[in-house]
């Protein structure tokens, strides 16, 4: 019997094995296409290097096209922007974002020094991609990422690339004092006011009209923030004017035809960064070195006017009103003195203490709360408002890619890329002249870049006034001091919309983008 029940088991173990279902592959490995983009970048805007980097996407679309097994993704490019750092690159940040969203399999560069001269970052990029399973090709290095002696290789070369790129980069600050010290250099970068031509400053008629009118409306009694408001109103469709903007303005010694030269200077780091001169270097001063706007006389009448209000500003503290705000009850607050100390007190504390908890707070302690929050911003403050920026434009780009424009753009964009790899095809055939397919490729590549730029530009409009704020704000924040070891009334007053005060030990600052950080306050006086 147990016999018996042996031999059925072990046949209905046979008849389940022969069921099993065989699913075939829809498609074989040899007609799966690979998905490839390629990268290029010029060191410069100049025309020589633009020709280049046309030669450079016609190269990829040829190149791509006849692979059968290749799909050619897009060509990303970036021309006239540094190597040293990647977030100054658009496209190279689109090419990052294209294969992070799965899109791209292979990455096609002409060389490292093409892709990044800073070593940490290029080899932060391919370590990401690869682990997202893309290699990236160096042509001239004969480099395949994905392989690990490949990102060995990359390393090494990419240390080269940076060593070059410093020596470059001191060699030309070298230059650059020596020419400073000499009374030779200029500058790199005309004011408002001025265009650059051939290394000289020249006036712009219809801009001095504007700083000459910043000049006398300053002296006419009307403050900084006051005059960019007018200028606003008067032509609301140009380049916002900032109360920041005004001030460099006034105190620019350029507009009386004088120059004080390296009052911002690039560190000794990799990739360096540009900071306030407070005495870390020389400075060069080059009397009537351009055409002056203004008369020095009127330039000196502002700067002491400026240096006046500056004493009447730091006598006279009371922007806190109106911007204080119990966190308890909501009720504001209000300012009253004390054995010479200015204190701030709940209006529903001070008529009945048993219906607010706050107690009154010492000003200076609001003010060294500012003071704190200010460092904490000034030097950590740019990767949570790039964040912020992200999250917000990612929201905004999810409600515009649907739009009809957006739309029609993709259509017009995916138009064109089809061909400028037909047109490839046809070269490679011998169906067209080598002279009419580059005409041709380069009209094509123009028009790609074109919709490309509008369809960014479309994306980059500002529906919501959060992320004009946040820019404005690290604009603010950016020209700013590093340190402030005093008040500045002005500054506050650009980036603290409201203080709230949620304990006796706690103070919560509002900025003009809706963000909200807390701070401690210290108590001197219950």
């Amino acid at each position: 019997m147990a016999k018996n029940r042996a031999t059925e088991g072990s046949m209905a173990l046979q008849e389940k094995k022969c069921r099993v279902i065989t699913i075939e592959a829809t498609e074989s490995l040899q007609n799966i296409k690979l998905r490839v983009a390629a990268y290029a970048r010029v060191s410069s805007a100049s025309d020589d290097q633009l020709n280049s980097f046309a030669a450079q996407s016609r190269y990829y679309i040829s190149l791509i096209s006849s692979k059968e097994n290749w799909s050619m993704v897009d060509i990303y490019a970036d021309e006239g922007i540094t190597g040293t750092s990647a977030e100054k690159r658009e496209d190279f940040q689109r090419l990052l974002a294209d294969c992070r969203r799965g899109l791209i399999d292979k990455v096609l560069v002409k060389s490292i020094s093409r892709f990044a001269r800073n070593t940490k970052e290029c080899l932060e990029v391919i370590r990401e991609l690869k682990a997202l399973g893309i290699g990236i090709c160096f042509e001239k290095e004969n480099i395949d990422t994905s392989t690990m002696s490949g990102e060995m290789m990359t390393a090494l070369f990419a240390s080269f690339a940076q060593a070059e790129s410093e020596s470059t980069s001191k060699n030309m600050r070298l230059g650059i004092k020596m020419r400073m010290m000499n009374g030779e250099f200029n500058t790199c970068l005309a004011p408002y006011g001025y265009r650059l031509e051939h290394h000289k400053l020249k006036i712009i008629p219809e801009e001095a009209v504007i700083v000459r009118r910043i000049f006398t409306d300053y002296l006419s009694g009307k403050t900084s923030r006051t005059i960019a408001q007018e200028l606003n109103a008067e032509n609301p469709q140009l380049k916002p004017w900032r109360r920041e903007r005004i001030e460099y303005i006034l105190k620019n010694e350029r507009y009386a035809g004088n120059a004080l030269l390296q009052k911002r200077y690039r560190t000794n780091s990799f990739p360096p960064e540009q900071k306030r001169n407070r005495g870390e270097k020389e400075m060069y001063f080059v009397p009537n070195s351009n055409d002056s706007i203004v008369d020095l006389e009127l330039f000196n009448r502002v700067q002491k006017l400026r240096a006046k209000r500056e004493v009447i500003r730091a006598a006279n503290p009371r922007c806190l009103s109106g911007n204080l705000r119990c966190g308890v009850c909501g009720n504001t607050f209000r300012w009253k003195k004390q054995n010479q100390k200015i204190y701030w007190s709940c209006r529903t504390h001070e008529e009945d203490a048993a219906a607010c908890a706050i107690t009154q707070i010492p000003e200076v302690e609001i003010w060294n709360a500012f003071l704190r929050l200010y460092y904490k911003l000034k030097h950590h403050g740019a990767p949570i408002f790039t964040s912020m920026l992200t999250a917000l434009q990612a929201v905004r780009n999810r409600q515009m890619l649907w739009s009809m424009d957006v739309v029609e753009l993709n259509k017009q964009i995916s138009e064109l890329a089809s061909q400028n790899q037909m047109l490839a095809k046809l070269k490679q055939q011998g169906l067209i002249d080598s002279d009419i397919f580059i005409f041709q490729s380069n009209e094509l590549t123009e028009q790609l870049r074109t919709a490309k730029r509008k369809k960014e530009s479309l994306l980059a409009v500002d529906g919501d006034n959060t992320i004009v704020q946040t820019r404005e704000l690290m604009e603010i924040l950016d020209d700013g001091p590093d340190f402030l070891d005093s008040l500045d009334v002005e500054l506050f007053g650009e980036l603290v919309d409201k203080i709230i005060v949620e304990s006796n030990e706690q103070i919560r600052f509002r900025l003009k983008n809706g963000l909200e950080l807390t701070e401690t306050i210290e108590r001197t006086m219950r």
